[in-house]
């Protein structure tokens, strides 16, 4: 064998390295995943393992973007990341280098946006056919924030720089806290009456989503809607998206940005269609640079210079998959085979016919009891009927008549209780304990019962 054919680990690592480096797509990836690995090196850099139920890469972060964080990453954690793919040479494996990350859930603050995102929406608010267009060339410059941040600098160098001609109105406003959206909504009612103002700037610095809340408020954006001057919405940084953004003529991503939207360069004016011409020049150039080492690209590929090992890579691929598959309808019959065995267990233990009996047992067992405490009751009903029965003949006056006592009645059946209530001669009726004597008063004696 020749020894030219042979080349360095390092040179084909060096090699696969450039080709990431010059694809587009590796060096702009967006990327949903899980974390696990997390550690935090004491230079401030992070690293970490992105992963998914099928697959996993290797991450790092540094510590210049991984300071611009707003919450601490861990192990566990669903993420949102940006960043490119590149080799790490001493290893020769390949990793994203993270640019940005945020985390990958659904807060209380997100759950608001997307609510009154999805009611303005429904009301036409964010409709591009009503969005009005920002002049050309606008004199008059309006603009909505506070005084005191530094959003208002870099407006005023930024639109002076561009346009000196143009005039800045400035309306003070609170951007943050519970008063900033009414603040807010008020200054841009004042600025419509200001008919000479030919556009209006509404925004503020970047910060967290707590601090641009007041640009999130439905007060804010039905002013913005309401304002017959165009709106250009200038809120945090460029990855700050807002309710007041969606519902303005125009976003910006920055206040400077803003500032150059709203008035045009004073040299670009002389220079736009030299430049035009000159970009179309070089976008198409470009394009054919750009075309030409795709086709290399496709030309040396593996699938264009080795299709029947592909081919056959993919018929390896699809016998896996397919075992995969009958593993899987296997294991899913045999679930339900032992879910079918455990319904028909609990469907016997569920038998009307046993469930009746059971009832039928309950039933002449209650029935038993409830004779045998109903003879109980009424023993003891009998006992005390008789108790009191024999109290009552204790004080029955027909017992104390069987003692040798009787009643007196005179003819009209009124019962003698003094010698006074009667008169020799009258008949009485004498009731005693078996029966009536009828009598006649003979004679009656007095006798003194107080002496």
């Amino acid at each position: 064998m020749e020894n030219d054919h042979y080349i360095s680990v390092t040179k084909l690592t060096r090699y696969i390295k450039q080709l990431m480096e010059t694809d587009d797509v590796l060096q702009d990836v967006w990327l949903r995943g899980e974390i696990s690995n997390f550690k935090r090196h004491s230079r401030g850099h992070l690293y970490l393992t992105i992963k998914d139920k099928n697959a996993r890469i290797r991450a790092v972060m540094f510590a210049g973007n991984a300071r611009r964080l707003n919450f601490e990453p861990e192990d566990g954690m669903k993420v949102l990341i940006q960043g490119s793919v590149a080799v790490y040479e001493p290893y020769g494996e390949y990793q994203i280098y993270i640019r940005d990350m945020e985390q990958d859930g659904l807060g209380r603050l997100y759950l608001a946006f997307e609510a009154l995102k999805k009611k303005l929406q429904e009301k036409g608010m964010f409709d591009p056919s009503l969005k009005k267009p920002i002049p050309a060339i606008p004199y008059e410059v309006g603009i909505v924030t506070s005084t005191t941040g530094a959003a208002i600098r870099d407006l005023f160098t930024t639109i002076k720089r561009r346009f000196p001609a143009a005039r800045i109105t400035v309306f003070p406003v609170l951007v943050q806290g519970a008063a900033a959206a009414p603040s807010i909504a008020a200054a841009i009612e004042q600025a419509n009456q200001f008919t000479q103002l030919d556009v209006l700037i509404v925004g503020r610095g970047g910060g967290s989503i707590e601090d641009l809340w007041a640009f999130n408020e439905e007060i804010v954006a039905e002013a913005i809607f309401s304002s017959k001057i165009p709106v250009i919405s200038a809120v945090g940084h460029e990855t700050d998206f807002t309710i007041a953004d969606f519902v303005a003529d125009k976003r910006a991503p920055t206040p400077t940005a803003a500032g150059e939207f709203a008035v045009p360069n004073r040299a670009d004016l002389d220079l736009r269609i030299k430049n035009l011409q000159t970009r179309l020049t070089q976008a198409l150039l470009g394009q054919v640079r750009t075309l030409n080492v795709r086709l290399q690209r496709i030309r040396q590929s593996y699938a264009f210079r080795y299709p029947r090992q592909l081919i056959l890579q993919k018929e390896q691929e699809y016998d896996r998959v397919i075992n995969l598959l009958n593993n899987a309808v296997q294991n899913q019959m045999l679930r339900k085979r032992e879910r079918l065995i455990m319904l028909r267990r609990l469907l016997g233990q569920s038998n009307p016919q046993q469930l009746i009996r059971q009832a039928e047992y309950t039933l002449a067992e209650r029935r038993q009891q409830l004779m045998h405490t109903f003879k109980i009751y009424l023993r003891d009903r009998k006992n005390h009927f008789a108790h009191m029965t024999a109290q009552l003949n204790s004080v029955s006056p027909l017992s104390i008549m069987g003692r040798g006592y009787g009643l007196a009645f005179n003819e009209a059946d009124h019962l003698i209780k003094s010698v006074h209530d009667t008169a020799p001669g009258e008949k009485l009726c004498l009731q005693l304990h078996d029966g009536k004597i009828d009598c006649q008063v003979w004679g009656i004696e007095e006798e003194n019962i107080h002496e």
